[in-house]
């Protein structure tokens, strides 16, 4: 007698259990070790984001009645009774731009080559160590470096250019490490399919790998470093120079980079030297609006950027598809 095949129903599979003596693998009991470390992982985790947000009301709470829009125009001066960040602004903008066009191409640079070409070898081991001993190296130690070299010896004394190079080889290794972790983190598929297409390796890099590593490019910047931007950019707090022309007021930006200037993070620092706590605040305010608007802001663009390459790449797609269709129909009539 032929016994009949049974009909396993696909909708619903059955549930393996696998019995292991303290309960099954989907209803195991939690021993109290395990769920202590969890209870300790969920703590550290909340703790963290309530640690942010309670220095984040508190410096609101105690800053926020010094910002105004004169706060904002203005430049502090003692003479004329005037507190303002005008100034500081324009620098911290100057030192952040001149900072990512010095550093960025050197280390997207130095983690194409060490992630995509070098391989592994002593060569790689070697810039591997030296990026992780710059990392571990105090701001402090980077300020007399960028003094002594870049004022002393390149002639540029205490300006924003000093400031920018100095505050470049200070993010360098964390550009260098942001962008070899977001090329690592690129599928290993991607890069033999863009292969097998016939890709160049360059082209793939530059159209694949480079776009998804993106925001760990940008990530490096510190905008709140004061130490070695003492030493090297100084602290005033003067707007350049604006004449009646454009290219007077072109001429006076740009000889701004050879003028000492202090950021906002260095004001700070010398607003609570001088015990005035209250525009101290002000600009610890101002500091964490520009860092949180600058992520937002670096997420918005990198995530529109990713859905238009994205429908790009199914367009083109598209397109190929309905060529080949059209060939096929011509052939076949």
């Amino acid at each position: 007698m032929v016994k009949e095949p049974q009909v396993v129903s696909r909708d619903k599979p059955e549930r393996i259990t696998l019995d292991t003596g303290s309960g099954t693998l989907y209803h195991k009991k939690g021993r109290p070790g395990e769920l202590f470390l969890l209870a300790a992982v969920y703590g550290a985790a909340y703790f963290s984001v309530f640690l942010l947000l309670g220095m984040t009301a508190y410096m609101f709470s105690k800053g926020f009645r010094v910002l105004s829009l004169r706060f904002f125009t203005t430049v502090t001066s003692y003479v004329k009774g005037t507190r303002g960040i005008a100034g500081n602004l324009l620098n911290t903008l100057y030192i952040i731009v001149l900072a990512l066009l010095a550093a960025a191409p050197v280390g997207v640079g130095a983690a194409v080559y060490l992630n995509e070409y070098a391989g592994t070898g002593r060569l790689v081991r070697l810039v591997e160590f030296a990026m992780d001993t710059l990392a571990g190296i105090p701001s402090v130690v980077f300020g007399l470096f960028g003094m002594v070299f870049f004022g002393g010896v390149m002639g540029m004394g205490v300006s924003l250019l000093n400031g920018a190079l100095t505050l470049a080889l200070m993010v360098l290794p964390l550009i260098v490490r942001n962008t070899q972790e977001a090329l690592t983190a690129v599928p290993e598929s991607w890069r033999s399919g863009a292969l097998g297409m016939g890709a160049t390796k360059w082209h793939m890099i530059r159209t694949i790998l480079l776009p998804c590593a993106r925001p760990g490019i940008l990530t490096g910047l510190v905008t709140g470093e004061s130490a070695a931007l003492l030493f090297t950019a100084g602290s005033a707090r003067f707007l350049p120079g604006f004449g009646e022309s454009f290219l007077e007021n072109g001429a006076g930006l740009l000889g701004k980079v050879r003028e000492p200037g202090g950021t906002l993070a260095v004001e700070l620092y010398l607003q609570m030297q001088n015990g005035e706590y209250g525009t101290a605040f002000g600009i610890g305010c101002v500091l964490m609006g520009v860092v949180f608007g600058s992520r937002m802001l670096l997420k918005l663009l990198c995530r529109e950027k990713s859905e238009k390459g994205y429908d790009k790449s199914q367009g083109r797609s598209q397109n190929r598809s309905q060529k080949r269709n059209q060939k096929r129909n011509q052939k076949r009539n």
